[in-house]
């Protein structure tokens, strides 16, 4: 009975939306996109539960002998 429970409960754990800048609660996400006074384009979003590129961040600092050993 209990496997079966943690079976059913265990996607439910997971679920999320993987979408175009990393896993969010949402498929799409609030951005507010806009040019400032002096022209420059700002694109402002929410935060994701996970951003690919922190995931890249992380894995270039791991393999990157110059910035030292993470252990």
């Amino acid at each position: 009975m209990k496997k079966q429970t943690l079976l059913f409960l265990l996607p439910i754990l997971f679920a999320g939306c993987f979408n175009d800048r990393g896993i969010s609660l949402r498929y799409y996400n609030d951005c507010e996109e806009y040019y400032d006074a002096q022209g420059y384009y700002h694109k402002q979003c929410d935060k994701n539960m996970i951003e690919y590129s922190d995931i890249t961040n992380a894995l270039e600092s791991t393999q990157d002998p110059s910035k030292g050993s993470v252990r």
